[in-house]
């Protein structure tokens, strides 16, 4: 009995000019996409910029919450004044009106915990990209961001602090003293 002999595969054939140039610019297409998002300085986001504005909103919403709680407190020490005829009567109608203003809190909190969340997805979501296609912060010096970081520290002056030195109420009161 004869085996049939089977015939041999030929050689692979080379890749077409068109298939080397369509590898080509995928490739520089990539290389692109990287640096761009290098670019983004996505680390920087998310090691800086993003936990400071968690901070800065957190740091809003306590100071909010303060000045309402003290302006209730407040109100609530003029009701207990002795009881003059017209002046008792004019004091709890500005009483109540505070009282009314001093729900915006509430309304505020509510939504600067959105943004807060929004902003802790954002960030989540940035390092898993930046993470994924292991994105490196753009090496070098970047004088935009560095001449922002001076505008706002000098647009700040000493204004608001972050448990930091600040100058005391009663210290501004005595220069006006």
């Amino acid at each position: 009995m004869r085996f049939a002999r089977k015939p041999r595969d030929p050689a692979p054939a080379a890749p077409s000019p068109r298939v080397i140039n369509e590898l080509v610019e995928i490739a520089e297409y990539i290389s692109h996409l990287r640096q761009e998002i290098a670019a983004l300085r996505a680390n920087e986001l998310t090691r800086d910029r993003i936990p400071m504005a968690h901070e800065e909103l957190g740091n809003v919403l306590a100071a909010t919450a303060g000045a309402t709680n003290q302006i209730m407190a407040s109100a609530e020490a003029m009701l207990g004044l002795p009881d003059d005829a017209d002046y008792r009567a004019n004091v709890e109608a500005r009483i109540y009106e505070i009282f009314e203003a001093c729900a915006f809190q509430d309304i505020t909190g509510q939504r600067i915990s959105k943004v807060v969340e929004a902003l802790r997805q954002l960030e989540l979501r940035l390092a898993r990209f930046a993470n994924a296609v292991k994105a490196r912060d753009e090496a070098g010096f970047d004088p935009t961001e560095a001449e922002r970081r001076k505008r706002a520290e000098q647009l700040l002056l000493n204004g608001p602090q972050i448990d930091g030195p600040a100058t005391s109420q009663d210290d501004i009161d005595a220069l006006f003293a």
